[in-house]
């Protein structure tokens, strides 16, 4: 079925588009090209509400993460890096979730710039985990300043676990956040991170 019979039938009839008849109408431009970029944001929004659910963030967050993967997509589309090689859903579902795990780093980013401004007494009250103690005997230490540069120094992912932790964070949202197949893949990896800390702290006096 050529281009333009697709659209007849879609006005005509309400016939649902195809990914593959979406794909074909963005690629032929000109004026037709706005409706089928309308169908395709259209096609994939719950992706919205999901992505705020599964990733534990904010609507508005999830919503302008969508609308960024759908503008990638179509650039995709236009300029042939899609090349058809795995499913249009497959493909803006893989973008939508990089997106997601983007916002959850800036955000993480943004609590580690706010983490150089407040107490590390005040960020260990919201952790309902019995073992924040481990840190606890740090801070009781006073040596803050020390604890800031070992934690800039012991690595990305570390530091993001262990600020998410210290937001009160459990596990099972870790998990989810990094795609660990398991809540004990987080919990593993969340205590190896603090014990690569302890151990820090203790080389470093």
């Amino acid at each position: 079925m050529d281009f333009h019979s697709t659209l007849l039938l879609v006005t005509i009839f309400g016939t649902q588009l195809s990914d593959q008849d979406i794909v074909a109408g963005i690629r032929t431009g000109g004026n037709p090209r706005r409706y089928f970029e309308n169908k395709l944001y259209d096609k994939y929004r719950y992706l919205i509400r999901s992505g705020s659910r599964n990733h534990k963030i904010e609507d508005e967050d999830a919503s302008m993460a969508y609308s960024d993967t759908i503008l990638t997509t179509i650039e995709h589309i236009t300029t042939g890096r899609f090349e058809g090689r795995s499913e249009l859903k497959t493909y803006i579902h893989q973008i939508f979730s990089n997106k997601c795990v983007d916002v959850i780093r800036k955000r993480t980013t943004n609590t580690m710039q706010a983490f150089q401004r407040v107490s590390l007494d005040d960020l260990l009250i919201p952790v309902p985990d019995s073992q924040r103690t481990a840190l606890a005997d740090l801070i009781r230490q006073q040596d803050h300043q020390r604890i800031r540069q070992l934690l800039a120094r012991i690595g990305e992912r570390c530091q993001e676990i262990l600020t998410l932790w210290s937001e009160g964070f459990s596990d099972h949202e870790i998990a989810l956040q990094y795609h660990y197949n398991t809540d004990g893949v987080a919990q593993t990896t969340r205590l190896r991170c603090l014990e690569k800390l302890r151990v820090m702290y203790k080389g470093s006096q």
